[in-house]
């Protein structure tokens, strides 16, 4: 028989594991569990060389989720958490992304990359599995008039049919109204053609000479700009990445200096290494690009704030530091936008989300003032008056050229 001291410390066990046992029970412990997070993904284009496009929209959400989470994120306590997938800018690899981004649960949305050809492969999978996406760089008109009926994409970007007037009209605007267009063999190059010719067809007094086309990973282009010149082009309007626009830039530095007409950029080219892989010859040609905003146009408080923000998930201490600064703006007042959206909704539902973005007031931006961003009938947060050229200054830093 135990003695009365062992009993004692027997039921003293007891009721210490049964104190023990009662957080397990009732799922609570004295501290409480910690809430569970809210899920983005975001599938773009990581492991592509010379690509840093992916980083910069992930730099976007990641400086836009900081804030959100310090602020107490978003349904009463809950933090956002991204999601990362790599493309690597093969259609077949973000189909597969998408599949397993719409399989985890509290995922409410999927931000893309740079590449508009694999998104808009991407779309039937999307409108099968109601995955709600948002689209902060790539600019193909497909990409939001996809027929879907409820419409799931989301786009604050630049759009192809605003792209091409804006970069038609800054040519006619300098005097050069014999356009020779040099397009990339995708869908995002007949995209813009499409709105080429639109633009000319309203536009008399402009006219494209000819269009040539190469394809993605060609190793010269000098022959097809020569054979624009030839056509009478007084001014080259080039769609492509980095890459090709790279070549392009070494080979037409390397002709006679009569011979280099002036090139007119989309901003596919501000999407990876350009600057590093066109070298010296960048500043012996006329290159412009379009974008959408500049770092260099914030009054010092905002840049300061947005700074120290950008600081905080990264090594970025000046807007010198920012590469690819259009996929950084969009994609954190993309995530600002979404976050509102998710509090208006009340869940991580994603069609109560998708809902939620079309019924949010006006929203102060980084790029602007939404006044609305989105509307049942608008899926494009960005229009006209947001467009602006930047050229290259000699140190490689992309800047305002005010027009």
């Amino acid at each position: 028989m135990l003695n009365p001291t062992a009993l004692h410390l027997i039921s003293f066990f007891k009721r210490s594991l049964a104190t023990l046992m009662l957080p397990v029970l009732f799922g609570v412990g004295w501290a409480q569990a910690a809430p569970l997070p809210v899920r983005v993904g975001l599938d773009a284009e990581f492991g592509l060389d010379n690509s840093t496009s992916a980083q910069a929209v992930e730099l976007g959400m990641r400086t836009a989720i900081g804030e959100i989470n310090r602020a107490g994120g978003v349904l009463g306590g809950r933090p956002i958490e991204l999601v990362t997938k790599d493309h690597r800018s093969i259609p077949a690899r973000g189909i597969r992304n998408i599949e397993e981004f719409a399989r985890m649960s509290d995922l409410v949305a999927v931000f893309g990359g740079r590449f508009s050809p694999v998104v808009i492969e991407e779309l039937p999978t999307l409108k099968a599995t109601k995955t709600l996406f948002m689209a902060p760089w790539s600019s193909a008109d497909a990409i939001v008039d996809n027929g879907m009926r409820p419409n799931y994409v989301y786009r604050l970007s630049l759009r192809d049919s605003l792209a091409m007037p804006k970069l038609l009209e800054t040519a006619r605007q300098r005097g050069l109204r014999r356009v020779g267009l040099l397009m990339t063999n995708t869908s995002w190059g007949r995209s813009n053609l499409a709105a080429a010719e639109k633009f000319v067809e309203a536009n008399k007094d402009v006219r494209i000479v000819q269009t040539a086309w190469y394809n993605w990973r060609d190793q010269t282009l000098v022959a097809r700009f020569k054979t624009l010149r030839a056509a009478g082009a007084q001014v080259v309007v080039l769609v492509a990445n980095d890459d090709e626009a790279a070549v392009l830039v070494r080979e037409v530095a390397a002709l006679p200096q009569a011979e280099r007409l002036p090139i007119l950029s989309h901003w596919g080219v501000t999407g990876g290494e350009f600057v590093r892989q066109a070298g010296p010859a960048l500043n012996q040609v006329d290159f412009s690009v379009i974008q959408t905003f500049s770092f260099f146009n914030l009054d010092a408080k905002r840049r300061e704030r947005i700074l120290a923000s950008l600081g905080a998930v990264s090594p970025v201490r000046r807007i010198e530091d920012i590469k690819g600064p259009v996929g950084v703006a969009h994609a954190y007042d993309l995530m600002h936008i979404l976050a509102r959206a998710i509090d208006r909704a009340g869940s991580t539902d994603r069609k109560a989300v998708r809902d939620a973005l079309e019924k949010l007031g006006p929203y102060r931006g980084l790029i602007k003032t939404y006044a609305p961003p989105f509307t049942p009938a608008r899926h494009e947060a960005l229009g006209v008056q947001e467009l602006l050229i930047a050229r290259y200054r000699a140190d490689g830093v992309l800047v305002p050229s005010g027009e």
